[in-house]
């Protein structure tokens, strides 16, 4: 890069490194590996929030992420994680629905029941 490009580049930085070229061209140069690195960190940190907010939502009913996941697998329906967290977020509702879907489908997602009482029986 010529010293215009790196200039330009440059234009908000603090101190010597917004206008000394050879400060500026080290300085430009990091922030372009930070900016590489960090359009591949957004990707796994907005996955990340989804399922928190999935998370969120599903356990307000009683189910915690993994279950209510798989009970969506179980159950055929293909959402995705962006919009399983919109749903929690914006139409509880809906949200809700599949919920109870996702524990109609899976065992490890109903309410356990207490077991038969074993006592004495007496046959008449």
């Amino acid at each position: 890069m010529n010293k215009k490009e790196v200039l330009k580049l440059a234009k908000g930085f603090r101190g010597r490194a917004k206008n000394c070229i050879r400060i500026a061209r080290e300085r430009v140069e990091k922030a372009l590996q930070y900016a590489y690195r960090d359009r591949r960190n957004k990707k796994r940190d907005m996955r990340s929030l989804w399922i928190q907010r999935i998370n969120a939502g599903s356990r307000q009913h009683g189910v915690n992420y993994g279950n209510f996941v798989h009970g969506l697998m179980k159950e055929n329906i293909q959402l995705n994680r962006k919009v399983l967290s919109e749903l929690a977020m914006h139409e509880p509702y809906s949200f809700k629905a599949l919920v109870d879907i996702s524990k109609s489908s899976f065992p490890g997602n109903k309410k356990p029941t207490a077991p038969p009482k074993v006592g004495l029986q007496i046959l008449v």
